[in-house]
This record gives structure tokens, C-alpha cells and sequence, in this order.
């Protein structure tokens, strides 16, 4: 499981957690650790995006050619 999978499973648990709770407070609470959750797993994909955009963008600089180490 990709670490975005597993924030976003997180988000779903604390969703689920809210929907049991009878005070307003809790559930806003819970609700909130959702939300983070969520926004974990968009800054995850939006770094791993902008890596992958950084390697393939090297690459193509250097004309196709992989770099050796």
C-alpha cells in the first residue's frame, strides 16, 4: 500500500469514527483528523508528481540518456 493509499485509508477511519459519535464537538473533531489526513495524502502525490516531472525533465536534458553513477 502506497503511503497515499494509507493517509487516505487513515481519513476514511476517522470518518467513520465521526459518524458513530453523538456530540458535535467529537465528531468535529474527528472530522478535522480526516481532513488532515486527506491533505497528507494530496502533498504526498503532489511531491512524488513533481519529483517524477524533475527526473523525467533530467532526462530528457541529457537527450534521452540515462546517467552513470
Amino acid at each position: 500500500m502506497s503511503p497515499s493509499e494509507e493517509f487516505r485509508r487513515h481519513a476514511a477511519e476517522c470518518r467513520s469514527m465521526a459518524g458513530f459519535l453523538h456530540d458535535a464537538n467529537s465528531r468535529a473533531m474527528w472530522m478535522s483528523l480526516a481532513e488532515r489526513w486527506l491533505r497528507c495524502a494530496e502533498r504526498y502525490e503532489q511531491q512524488l508528481t513533481s519529483t517524477q516531472n524533475e527526473k523525467t525533465a533530467k532526462y530528457h536534458r541529457r537527450g534521452g540518456r540515462r546517467l552513470s553513477h
